[in-house]
């Protein structure tokens, strides 16, 4: 795995990671609402921000996902919100094994 090589940006890297994996529950909510729109602003802020970290495969899934939002594919938008949370608990559990954060969940 590719962390980022800034101090600063490796240390708030778990917090960065926590927050992702309860915002991206917010999914559910844009679904039943069918609030394509901001699914596709969260999706957006995903990929510049995971790019910033240096998580660059979850940036690109956010492009994908801000893809589906402009169609409103919900069922492909369903499989990669699963693969995004699925890849954010590959990376917390990294930052634990590794000991890079101040606490574990």
């Amino acid at each position: 795995m590719k962390l980022p090589e800034d101090p600063i940006v490796l240390e708030l890297l778990p917090e960065f990671v926590e927050t992702w994996l309860t915002d991206i529950e917010q999914y559910h909510e844009f679904e039943t609402k069918n609030q394509a729109s901001e699914l596709y602003r969260m999706a957006h802020t995903l990929k510049g921000s995971c790019y910033q970290f240096g998580l660059d495969d979850l940036g690109d899934m956010g492009i994908e996902m801000m893809t589906y939002a402009k169609i409103s594919d919900w069922a492909k938008a369903a499989v990669l919100k699963q693969k995004i949370k699925s890849r954010f608990l590959e990376v917390d559990d990294y930052l634990i094994n590794h000991n890079i954060v101040l606490s574990q969940r």
